[in-house]
């Protein structure tokens, strides 16, 4: 079965062009309410009865987040007021979704990550943590991440510094520290820790470069450089600065392959069939 749905296609129709993403998942949230009658409550709660993206991400967010602690009204507004703040922000929500729809050949529509993908959903609640830190909000900033770390299994500091066009694919127990910086258009899969070798203090996590592949499982570990178009195999324990467009794999993690032997972007990890852990 083709990835893109046959909704994608009636909707490019529709607009003469493709259409922008927050148009985009109107169109899917109202086609799928018609199709299963049973979500039009959410579908129309989620998506259909706001505006703008923004407003959805907020409603929505808020109400996954919401517990004994804070209500999903209080919520709702921090997150306004980060949107009102930092209209850049629902820009990285757009690149960050076009990002898992164009990466994952799980995902037919925009439609999945906003309402299913806990990747996409932890990543948009750190990006108003991260708001909240830069404004000096600690503590409400932790909460998030607590909320987060508790709700999808994802543990990203408020203080780390994420661009945008990112994918978390599956997400689970993604741990990503203080000082990391990951770049635009980059892929983290599940289990990969961008964490510090120790106790030591100040710039101690790791720099991700652009378009860089960070696989199942992963570990780089200290304040090193990861170039842009990096591939890092799954399993592997990176301690050493890896240069762009290379691929490394291992424990400890080395160069395999050419050079340039593959696009991060293509999420292709088939060098892992050449990679012998024994050399």
């Amino acid at each position: 079965m083709e990835k893109a749905v046959n909704l994608t296609q009636e909707a490019t129709d529709l607009q003469g062009a493709t259409p922008p993403v927050w148009k985009r998942l109107r169109f899917e949230a109202a086609a799928s309410a018609g199709e299963e009658p049973t979500l039009a409550s959410l579908l129309n709660a989620a998506i259909l009865s706001h505006d703008h993206l923004h407003d959805a991400l907020s409603y929505y967010l808020a109400q996954k987040l919401a517990g004994s602690e804070m209500n999903a009204l209080q919520i709702r507004e921090i997150f306004e007021s980060a949107y009102e703040a930092h209209p850049e922000l629902e820009t990285a929500a757009e690149r960050d979704m076009s990002a898992v729809l164009d990466r994952d050949p799980a995902c037919r529509s925009f439609l999945q990550p906003f309402l299913f993908f806990k990747g996409f959903q932890a990543l948009q609640t750190h990006r108003v943590a991260h708001w909240l830190w830069k404004e000096g909000r600690d503590t409400l900033a932790f909460f998030f991440q607590s909320r987060v770390s508790e709700l999808f299994g994802v543990d990203i500091h408020p203080a780390a510094t994420i661009g945008s066009g990112v994918m978390l694919d599956h997400a689970t127990n993604i741990v990503i520290g203080e000082t990391a910086v990951v770049g635009d258009d980059s892929s983290i899969l599940q289990g990969v820790t961008l964490g510090g070798t120790g106790k030591e203090f100040g710039d101690r996590h790791p720099k991700i470069g652009k378009g860089v592949l960070v696989s199942v499982g992963a570990k780089v570990l200290g304040n090193i450089h990861i170039g842009d178009g990096a591939r890092i195999g799954a399993g592997s324990v990176v301690l050493k600065e890896v240069g762009e467009n290379c691929t490394v794999a291992g424990v400890p993690a080395k160069p395999v392959g050419d050079p340039c032997c593959g696009k991060a972007e293509a999420m292709d990890q088939s060098f892992l069939e050449e990679f012998d852990p024994s050399k």
